[in-house]
């Protein structure tokens, strides 16, 4: 049954266990993990104090005895080999052997007790640990850890606690470095703060002690498996066909775009859907802190910045890698974020031929958004006038694209605003579509409906310059969509 793991390998396959070494020849019988509660009358105080003692004793020796395997575990295995290899054989064979170490400790745990371990062993050793559970839901949206013992998720809108723990601090440390490591970074008391990613994109932020008082915290934002597309906007009510229309014809004749939005409002998203409309025969520079974006198209530069190495030095910021960016000949330029000086940069860019550029910041609407704008600019240590600053941001941005988390989850385009010159001292905008928000339906939903109104864009002339040709009718005032109350 294991001759695989023993050096009997097919066609020539080098084993992947290390050298043979002695077994500690140490035998422990574990108590089973505690199952799980059933009905009946509430038991007296004092039963149910000696109930938990009992379960979290048996608990204890259930990490413990799964400590002891996956030690003996990697003592046996060349991890180099297992993670070369990593493929479903390979697993099949390592969970042979975690089996067979399982029957070594001769442990009293029924059928489910004894595939959890071994799983969790499984977890462990190829990917990251409890968390693999959530990760492998594809409904699972955001994955929030506050310490080893509360871990929360985020599904359809809506925030749930889960049974997934962590033995201590120090194995959700554990979990933590393997991340940050696989992207060259790292998360300690001289760094406490880290971003980064996981293979499959999604964000990663952690912060651990002393910053975070009651131990390592860490959140997880996932973009799916399968990424999501206009058709999918339109069917989840986010937006509408005319919509669509129009934020095509806007990216293809090469207008500068702004998204803005809160926390979890879905800007990232959007930025990638709209990044599909940019032609494939241009040369797209994206730039983010942590790499989220998934251009499409063939020619495509992706940087990202670097934090400092462990004597403070060596950091790369946004700012420095947007300006290298203009020496490398770029048709356009996707800043994931603008959140400090580099804004002043990102507006140059956009004002000095790099047309069809895009970015998002943070911004509860788009009057907020020039009020940020202008914030983040000061940052850059120029003493600009707000006048100066005003007509930088009128003359390079044309659109902004407003998103929006609403009550009950659901994630819609509420604003879709041209910026139209400068008044005077003010920066003019004129609302070219919008979402009214009509209530809450008996699930706690928001809904409402989507509405154009009845304003044409002054750059009409220059889609129709570029090739797009837009029906004027999509402009009139009328409701384009209305939300199912149900």
């Amino acid at each position: 049954m294991f001759g695989k793991f023993k050096g009997i390998q097919p066609e020539g396959k080098p084993t992947l266990l290390r050298p043979t070494q002695p077994d500690p020849n140490k035998t422990i019988v574990a108590a089973a993990a505690p199952a799980t509660a059933g009905g009946g009358s509430a038991a007296p105080p004092q039963i149910q104090s000696r109930d938990k003692r009992i379960n979290k004793e048996r608990m204890d020796q259930f990490y413990e005895m799964k400590n002891r395997i996956h030690r003996n575990l990697v003592d046996k295995l060349d991890l180099s080999r297992i993670f070369d290899q990593n493929d479903e054989e390979t697993r099949e064979q390592v969970r042979e052997l975690v089996a067979e170490l399982c029957d070594k400790e001769q442990a009293v745990l029924n059928f489910t007790e004894r595939q959890r371990l071994i799983s969790e062993i499984i977890d462990e050793t190829f990917g990251l640990g409890p968390l693999e559970v959530l990760l492998s839901d594809p409904n699972t949206s955001d994955i929030l850890v506050n310490g080893p013992r509360q871990v929360y998720i985020e599904r359809r809108g809506r925030l749930e606690l889960t049974d997934i723990q962590f033995k201590d601090d120090a194995h959700l440390m554990h979990i933590i470095d393997k991340i940050v490591s696989a992207v060259g970074r790292r998360c300690d008391e001289v760094s406490p703060m880290v971003d980064a990613r996981l293979a499959d994109g999604s964000r990663v932020n952690a912060i651990i002690p002393p910053l975070a008082i009651d131990g390592p915290s860490m959140s997880i934002r996932r973009f799916g498996r399968d990424p999501v597309t206009w058709d999918d906007y339109v069917r989840f009510g986010s937006c509408t066909p005319e919509m669509v229309q129009f934020f095509q014809a806007c990216v293809e004749a090469g207008l500068n775009i702004l998204v803005v939005g809160g926390t979890g409002s879905g800007k990232t998203t959007l930025l990638n859907n709209l990044s599909t409309f940019i032609p494939s025969d241009e040369r797209i520079v994206t730039i983010e802190d942590a790499a989220e974006l998934k251009m499409r198209q063939p020619h495509v530069v992706r940087l990202e910045s670097r934090p400092p190495n462990i004597e403070g030095k060596g950091r790369i910021s946004i700012r420095e890698l947007l300006i290298n960016a203009l020496r490398m000949r770029p048709d356009r330029i996707v800043v994931g974020e603008c959140r400090g000086p580099e804004t002043l940069d990102m507006l140059q860019a956009m004002n000095t031929g790099h047309d069809g550029s895009m970015t998002t910041i943070h911004a509860n609407n788009t009057r907020d958004a020039m009020q940020r704008v202008e914030t983040m600019v000061m940052m850059a240590g120029f003493e600009l006038p707000l006048k100066a600053i005003r007509n930088q941001f009128a003359s390079a941005i044309n659109l902004i694209i407003q998103a929006s988390r609403l009550t009950g989850g659901p994630r819609k385009i509420i604003n879709v605003t041209e910026v139209t010159g400068m008044e005077g001292d003010i920066v003019t905008m004129q609302d070219l579509f919008k979402y009214e928000q009509v209530g809450v339906n008996a699930k706690g939903r928001a809904f409402g409906r989507f509405i154009a109104t009845g304003l044409r864009p002054s750059f009409l002339d220059r889609l129709r310059a570029a090739g797009c040709e837009m029906d004027p009718s999509i402009f009139e005032g009328r409701v384009l969509a209305v939300d199912e109350e149900q």
